[in-house]
């Protein structure tokens, strides 16, 4: 004998068409994700050997790409700036991304307290992570597409893979709209993919 609750009743249209809870499972793993921009080398080789000490060898490194979308970071980081990205060998854990933002904002005023250049803020650095179906990135500004994590700390979807290629939202920043970056990216992906087959369970 089945008994229905008035709000059972409108969920339901029959006793036997029932929705159960979904069980909550780990993540599978990511690749942590890491975009450097300066105009100075030396400040990108320094936070790439920041990096690797804390997380491990870089498994792809991209080119030095020309970062000339906007001048938005023109007062704070000078012009002819340089972007670069590093994709991380060991499995990352997308539950860590706010506490990586938090500590690569601690290493761009360690590198600016040394004094070396005159600009207040002469490294940025944006730590994300990368899945076969997309690319996250974190941010200490809130917006409509993004997602509060904690501590100060938001994630966006930045670009999703669908039909064999990147695609962007709205609100994606203008660079990452690039074929170039999108091909780095997509070498990425397919390292992950071949990472993903070969781990227990994969195919």
């Amino acid at each position: 004998m089945y008994i229905l609750t008035t709000c059972s009743a409108r969920s339901f249209a029959s006793p036997f068409d029932v929705a159960f809870m979904g069980t909550p499972h780990a993540h599978p793993p990511t690749l942590l994700l890491m975009a450097a921009f300066s105009r100075y080398a030396e400040a990108l080789e320094w936070a790439r050997r920041r990096a690797e000490c804390r997380f491990g060898p870089i498994a792809l490194a991209s080119p030095d790409f020309d970062f000339d979308q906007t001048h938005y970071y023109d007062a704070e980081m000078g012009p002819g700036l340089k972007k670069c990205f590093w994709a991380f060998a060991d499995p990352f854990d997308p539950g860590q991304l706010a506490e990586i933002k938090l500590e690569t904002n601690r290493w761009e005023d360690e590198y600016a307290e040394r004094g070396n250049h005159p600009e207040p803020r002469p490294l940025n650095l944006d730590p994300g992570y990368l899945t076969l179906g997309k690319l996250v990135l974190a941010s200490t500004k809130d917006f409509a597409h993004r997602i509060y994590l904690r501590d100060g700390i938001y994630a966006e979807v930045t670009l999703f893979f669908r039909k064999h290629q990147w695609e962007h939202h709205q609100f994606t920043f203008a660079d990452y709209r690039r074929a170039d970056y999108q091909a780095f990216f997509s070498q990425c992906r397919d390292w992950l993919h071949e990472l993903l087959r070969r781990s227990p369970g994969g195919s």
